[in-house]
């Protein structure tokens, strides 16, 4: 028996998928720190997971939005936020900065990768598709600082993050470029943003500082 073919409209499903969930999670555990009630997390989850996409999909004029295309994944997202209320509940677990980082870096390069494949697939300029991914992997992540009342985290905390994302999409570029398979495209993308964010985390590096001189 031959194994299944992964198409390209299976493969972009995957990874939007991935990256939605990993996005939700990370709306979750921002939403808990707060002490959210259900209702609030459901909405910073939802914010998180398909901010970026929808804003995407309004610029590329690209219907039906991916939520409204795939409806099941709503349900799947009250049932996550309602499960992770429960264990984190009965759990205790503590919910500190770095436990939000790590499923936000890993939604940051997976939505990168897909953002950015997307945009090229319908025929964009190179420098349009890498600002699509830019802006799918960080604007949800945007609205869920902003909902949660503090200064979005991709401009304050001074480590790379649209910096990773804008990386990690020209990869992806220059691999459909060279003709590259499309799952190992996405897989170079998505790889390079994530480990770029994961190693800014790792090491504490930061960008340099806007300062202004009062005298």
């Amino acid at each position: 028996m031959k194994p299944p073919v992964i198409n390209f409209s299976t493969l972009q499903a995957a990874v939007e998928v991935a990256a939605t969930l990993a996005f939700a999670l990370s709306g979750l555990l921002a939403g808990a720190r707060k002490q959210l009630d259900a209702v609030g997390l459901c909405v910073v989850a939802g914010l998180s997971a398909f901010g970026g996409g929808t804003l995407r999909d309004v610029l590329l004029d690209r219907r039906p939005f991916f939520w409204v295309e795939h409806a099941d994944w709503l349900w799947a997202l009250l049932a996550l936020s309602l499960g992770a209320m429960l264990f984190l509940r009965r759990r205790h677990l503590a919910l500190t900065e770095r436990a939000i980082q790590w499923p936000d870096a890993l939604g940051l390069g997976l939505f990168t990768a897909n953002g950015s494949l997307l945009a090229l697939d319908m025929g964009m300029p190179a420098i349009v598709a890498v600002l699509m991914g830019v802006i799918t992997a960080v604007f949800g992540g945007v609205l869920r600082d902003i909902v949660c009342n503090e200064i979005p985290a991709a401009f304050h905390d001074h480590r790379p993050y649209a910096l990773c994302s804008f990386v990690g999409a020209w990869v992806l570029v220059a691999a459909v470029q060279l003709q590259a398979p499309q799952w190992a495209a996405i897989s170079a993308s998505a790889a390079t943003a994530v480990l770029l964010r994961g190693l800014a985390l790792w090491t504490g590096w930061m960008l340099p500082v806007w300062r202004i001189n009062r005298r």
